[in-house]
């Protein structure tokens, strides 16, 4: 009878590491992506609407007339 390879099954140590290891490049990633996003900020608008966005509320107001988009 030809043997069969039989894989290593990784204990419950190795497992726990690669959880660990997984988890750190997770949160490496994600504080990347968080100091690349706070580096793209708006510039401040000049000349714009007073008051709120209004187009946070879905309609825009200029004039005392009110649309919806």
């Amino acid at each position: 009878m030809p043997s069969a390879k039989r894989s290593k099954k990784p204990t419950k140590a190795e497992i726990a590491r690669r959880i660990r290891q997984a988890g750190e490049r997770a949160k490496a990633e994600a504080d990347a992506r968080r100091s690349a996003e706070a580096e793209t900020a708006l510039p401040k608008e000049i000349g714009g609407q007073k008051g709120p966005e209004p187009t946070r509320y879905g309609d825009w107001e200029k004039k005392g007339i009110t649309s919806d988009f």
